[in-house]
């Protein structure tokens, strides 16, 4: 338990009562809340700070960099900043507080995560697995085509039928922004989705626009497209959670690892901002040390005393 002053925790208490009762707060938010705010009061306590109304925002600084010393990323002392604006939102309301001291400061930025990327043998192991039913053959179209086109998943639950044109294998998506572009649709995929365009009238109607839709004719939801795909991966022995953002980051990933060719790829992502594209740059340095090691004349490794 924290050591702190009554006079600090006691009002974090009666916050917390307050998201409970009033704002019906699950438990586990509370106690996040009640754990981020009471690091604070003992912080603050330390500091001789023992009433809510003398703390100021160059505390609140020095509590940031107190975190950010103590290792907390971006994000963590982000959440702990959402906490305490909020509960000097409730003492203000409350009137035990006459302003809101977090309300200027921000957490420091973190570093940008690398987008988690599939295995390409493990991806073309778990695309080669054959569909059982109309529902998974539409399931194995809708993912043949995210990673085969690099599609958002906003994109993917709204192609409409009229935008495919398997003779010439491209497709047409509306991206963000409401800008529209053109893809290149892969063999697999053009597969994949004649398959599916052989069984789609049994779940659509005839004036259903939509490519791809749900069990009752309807299109299909974001949200069961993230379900169905991380069935697929869970029932087709992945050996990572599938997700609609792994296809796209594979693809971007696994194209650029081919072909070194930044801007081609910005364009079929429909990213505004080639330096949102570079983020797919990272390749495994295990793989480039390899290719390094078996390629350079003047990087190959002696043989040992007795190698052929």
């Amino acid at each position: 338990m924290p050591v702190a002053a009554a006079s600090l925790l006691e009002p974090v208490a009666a916050f917390i009562r307050h998201l409970a009762a009033e704002r019906r707060q699950s438990p586990r938010t509370c106690d996040s809340y009640y754990r981020d705010l009471a690091r604070l009061a003992e912080y603050l306590d330390g500091q001789a700070l023992t009433d809510w109304r003398r703390v100021d925002s160059h505390a609140l600084r020095r509590y940031v960099a107190e975190l950010s010393r103590s290792g907390l990323g971006g994000r963590s002392i982000a959440r702990h900043l959402s906490a305490t604006r909020r509960f000097y939102d409730y003492l203000l309301r409350e009137k035990r507080a006459t302003d809101n001291p977090a309300l200027d400061i921000r957490a420091p930025r973190s570093g940008r995560r690398l987008p988690r990327v599939a295995d390409v043998d493990q991806l073309n192991q778990l695309l080669d697995s054959q569909p059982d039913d109309p529902l998974e053959i539409r399931d194995l179209a809708m993912f043949e085509l995210m990673y085969s086109s690099g599609l958002r998943l906003a994109e993917l639950a709204g192609v409409t039928r009229d935008a495919l044109d398997l003779a010439s294998g491209e497709i047409r998506v509306l991206g963000k922004g409401r800008k529209e572009r053109l893809l290149p649709v892969g063999r697999k995929a053009r597969e994949a989705l004649r398959a599916w365009l052989a069984v789609r009238p049994s779940l659509a109607g005839e004036g259903q626009p939509a490519l791809f839709v749900s069990r009752r004719g309807d299109p299909i939801s974001t949200r069961s497209i993230q379900a169905r795909l991380g069935r697929w991966g869970i029932t087709k022995g992945a050996e990572q959670r599938l997700h609609p953002h792994l296809l796209r980051h594979s693809f971007a990933s696994h194209l650029l690892e081919s072909s070194g060719d930044l801007r081609a790829v910005q364009e079929l992502l429909g990213h505004a901002d080639i330096a949102t594209t570079q983020i797919y740059t990272h390749l495994d340095f295990q793989h480039l040390a390899r290719v390094y090691d078996q390629s350079h004349p003047r990087a190959r490794r002696a043989r040992r005393d007795g190698e052929d």
